[in-house]
């Protein structure tokens, strides 16, 4: 099965020899996740000094072979070729966003669920990312984590999405970190708690939430690394105006990001 080959992460990029001791290493399932969630806060800890760092997950070049109609329809809808072509063109994006706002970066070589398929070749996901894990990937939290793990320090904070939506990536991914046991925290999918903020309230009962303050030159800073995944914005928000303004008013509410973590 091709989503079953997962390796030691296939690119780094770390701009400190000798890292703060504790990392916060934000969890993003795709390219642009963790930068849209969480930018401005990242943003924040960057410039205080604390070492930050995005770890993208579903990263990976498409398994040799076709790939299946939605992966196309996706393709079409982002204004890119398709294949490895358009994985390396996000992959790009992602480093200008990181890099906007001073995340340190990892690439983990699994490949999206648009990508991956059965044993006999057939695409997992055809129609939709919003669904159950295929049985296919039941293992796929698994190996994920292993790959984590061989990358973790003690002392690392994992941010991880609260997989709001019910984007099978995030639902996948968010098994794998909390298998860890790590000092853990979550986060609010964006653009998905934009899109549907009703899903947030029942996703974060049991857990209590932390504000970070994100000033706004944060939100600046936040909002330029959103707008470096440009094949994306069309089609990331469903509300009236533009994403931009979205987070905005997001971010105004209390001039600052929450994290949740468990009692």
């Amino acid at each position: 099965m091709a989503s079953a080959s997962i390796n030691i992460p296939a690119s780094k990029t770390r701009s400190n020899a000798f890292p703060n001791p504790m990392r916060w290493i934000y969890i993003s399932p795709h390219f642009d996740d963790a930068v849209l969630s969480c930018g401005g806060l990242i943003f924040e800890q960057t410039r205080q000094g604390t070492s930050a760092e995005i770890w993208t997950i579903l990263a990976g070049d498409p398994p040799p072979g076709p790939l299946s109609e939605f992966a196309h329809q996706n393709h079409a809808l982002w204004g890119l070729p398709g294949g490895k072509e358009t994985v390396a063109m996000r992959r790009a994006e992602d480093e200008q966003a990181c890099s906007l706002v001073g995340a340190d970066l990892v690439h983990f070589d699994i490949p999206d669920c648009i990508y991956r398929r059965s044993r006999q070749g057939q695409a997992l996901y055809p129609e939709t990312v919003i669904s159950a894990p295929h049985p296919a990937d039941r293992k796929l939290p698994d190996r994920m984590a292993a790959s984590l793990r061989s990358e973790l320090l003690k002392e690392d904070i994992l941010v991880c999405p609260l997989a709001l939506g019910g984007h099978v990536d995030h639902v996948l991914v968010r098994q794998a970190v909390e298998s860890l046991h790590q000092p853990l925290l979550y986060y609010a999918d964006v653009p998905y708690v934009l899109n549907n903020p009703q899903t947030l309230e029942p996703a974060i009962v049991s857990l209590e939430s932390q504000l970070h303050p994100v000033s706004a030159t944060g939100l600046e800073a936040w909002l330029a690394g959103v707008a470096a995944y440009r094949s994306q914005i069309a089609s990331l928000y469903k509300g009236e105006g533009t994403l931009e303004d979205a987070i905005r008013s997001y971010w105004s509410r209390e001039s600052g990001l929450r994290l949740w973590n468990i009692h």
